[in-house]
C-alpha cells in the first residue's frame, strides 16, 4: 500500500481535467463547472482552490472551495464544497487532512473565516470547525447545517 500525497491544483495543474472528472462523477454537478472553477483558480482569477488527496496515480479524496455552495446565506462566503474520500480509502483521515489542508492554505492568503453546509454531525468538530446556523439550500425542501473555521 503505497502513501497518500496531498497538494492544490496549482501544484499539479495537468490534473484539471481528470479533477473535474472525478469530483462530477462523485457529485453529479455538471463536468464544465467544476472546470470553470478550476481554471479560474489556476488562472489566478480567484484563490478559491482546489485540493486533492492522490495514491499513486488515483484521485481518492478532493474538495473545493466556492463563493456559495448553493445555499440561501450568500453573505457566508466562501465555501468548502464537494469534500469526498473513496469508499475503501474513509476512516484513513484523508477527509481531515485536506480540511486542515484547505483552512492553512486559505489563511495563509489572508482568507478566514471559512464555511461548509453539510448534514454530518460531529465529523467537522473534530477539525476545528464549528455549527453556526441552518441554512436553507437551493432546492432542498429541508435546512441543512452550516459550519465556520474561524
Amino acid at each position: 500500500m503505497s502513501e497518500y500525497t496531498y497538494f492544490t491544483l496549482r501544484e499539479k495543474p495537468e490534473l484539471k481535467e481528470a479533477a473535474a472528472e472525478w469530483f462530477h462523477n462523485k457529485w453529479g454537478v455538471p463536468r464544465e463547472a467544476y472546470f470553470e472553477c478550476m481554471t479560474d483558480y489556476l488562472d489566478g482569477n480567484t484563490e478559491n482552490g482546489w485540493y486533492l488527496c492522490m495514491q499513486e496515480d488515483q484521485i481518492v479524496g478532493g474538495l473545493g472551495v466556492i463563493d456559495n455552495d448553493f445555499h440561501d446565506r450568500k453573505d457566508l462566503s466562501p465555501n468548502v464544497c464537494a469534500v469526498y474520500t473513496e469508499e475503501d480509502h474513509r476512516k484513513k483521515g484523508i477527509a481531515g487532512k485536506l480540511l486542515n489542508l484547505v483552512v492553512s492554505d486559505m489563511k495563509e492568503k489572508g482568507i478566514s473565516p471559512l464555511y461548509l453546509v453539510t448534514d454530518h454531525t460531529g465529523f467537522y468538530e473534530r477539525y476545528g470547525w464549528e455549527f453556526f446556523c441552518m441554512a436553507q439550500g437551493d432546492d432542498e425542501p429541508e435546512m441543512t447545517r452550516l459550519y465556520i473555521h474561524r
